[in-house]
């Protein structure tokens, strides 16, 4: 009894927090905020939007890294910052960072699920449908118009939004082009994704997608990780590019920022 309320402690923290990732210490990078009003999930929505330092002094168009988590008080400020160093050390080419913040993160970042515990941890879960179609209906055209973007497209997340990288990889692979989760929530219904991984590989598009992940020690995380990735293996599908990063010296609330920029740059180098 003492095992399962132990588990659901750590499902409920991992789903209800915002990413522990974040600390309030990280500099806010400059940006732009605007607002959308979403048919999709019925709310206004807060928007960030990271530029690198010679977008407005260029005509480039640049390819764009979407995230959930993306509020100031949330992850946006240290991706942003993170992947402005990068650039700066000429280690991945430039490109912008849309950031979605948060409002109800447990209802968009999770999927349907079976499994009764699940629907304990918030009044709403398995909104992700919705706001999946805000991002690809509402939020592309809106960025595609205000910002100069090519079709290039990537997404990144952690924990729970690291869950709705995945779930978006084998549901609707084709919005993206490339994929990067620290830590998901596999274990989401019964590891759901896990379980039916193989039956969407079997009808997975033809189009070259990267997806990179990486597992912590958490043990309600690390087997569907590795699990994963020995499907992927198997399969073995020529135009998924794909690599896990098992990091079992790493806990829940330390991977993003020890792997993030070899997730980055491993991603959009495109060099393996």
């Amino acid at each position: 009894m003492k095992f399962i309320y132990y588990n659901f402690l750590f499902i409920l923290v991992a789903l209800t927090s915002c990413s522990n990732a974040s600390q309030p210490n990280d500099p806010i990078p400059k940006h732009e905020t605007f607002k959308i009003q979403s048919k999709q999930v019925g709310e206004e929505r807060v928007i960030n939007v990271w530029t690198p330092e010679n977008y407005k002094t260029s005509k480039d168009s640049l390819p764009v890294m979407y995230m959930a988590d993306g509020g100031i008080k949330e992850d946006f400020p240290h991706i942003a910052n993170t992947l402005a160093k990068l650039i700066k050390e000429k280690k991945i080419k430039p490109l912008l960072l849309v950031g979605i913040e948060n409002t109800q993160r447990r209802r968009d970042l999770t999927g349907f699920t079976e499994v009764a515990k699940d629907k304990e941890i918030a009044p709403v879960v398995g909104g992700s449908d919705k706001f999946r179609a805000f991002i690809k209906e509402e939020l592309f055209p809106e960025i595609n118009k205000r910002y100069r973007t090519t079709t290039e497209k990537s997404i990144i997340g952690e924990s729970a939004s690291g869950l709705f990288v995945m779930e978006t990889f084998f549901l609707a692979p084709e919005m993206f082009d490339n994929y990067i989760a620290f830590d998901p929530s596999l274990w989401w219904n019964n590891h759901y994704l896990v379980r039916t991984a193989k039956e969407h590989l079997a009808n997975f598009p033809i189009a070259e997608k990267r997806i990179w992940f990486a597992g912590s020690n958490a043990e309600d995380i690390s087997p569907y990780t590795k699990e994963l990735a020995e499907i992927l293996k198997a399969e073995n599908l020529t135009n998924i590019k794909w690599k896990f990063s098992d990091e079992p010296k790493e806990k829940h609330t330390t991977i993003f920022r020890a792997t993030k920029e070899k997730a980055i740059i491993w991603t959009l180098n495109k060099t393996e």
